[in-house]
């Protein structure tokens, strides 16, 4: 099995680095760039871990900390990521480890014989 993937953001550390320590450092840089973000989304941008990124924002970004994409972002391996098997349905198959010969067997309905 493939192990599951993650990353981790640098952007505010990327910020730090190039001497920008607000947030909102980054508006008027972005906005020259023809991308306008509030201060709040910005904010979020930053402090927080983006799941959904544009790409203009992106490039924009690495134009205006002139940096990579390897130092914004880190491709990380998650612990313990290994799937486990399937288990079997109910009534079919082996019987789930540590069970034994315990699993209850599925019970059968059947129509009643009226006289």
């Amino acid at each position: 099995m493939a192990a599951k993937l993650d990353y981790q953001w640098h952007l505010r550390k990327v910020m730090a680095d190039r001497g920008m320590f607000s947030t909102t450092d980054l508006i008027p840089p972005l906005a020259e760039r023809g991308i306008t973000l509030s201060s709040s989304q910005v904010y979020r941008l930053v402090v927080e871990r983006p799941e959904r990124l544009s790409l203009k924002i992106l490039m924009a970004l690495l134009d205006i900390l002139d940096c990579t994409m390897d130092d914004l972002i880190e491709p990380i391996a998650v612990a313990g990521a290994v799937r486990k098997p399937k288990k079997a349905a109910a009534g079919g198959g082996e019987p789930a480890e540590g069970l034994g010969g315990l699993r209850p067997k599925r019970a059968r309905i059947r129509g009643v014989d009226r006289p």
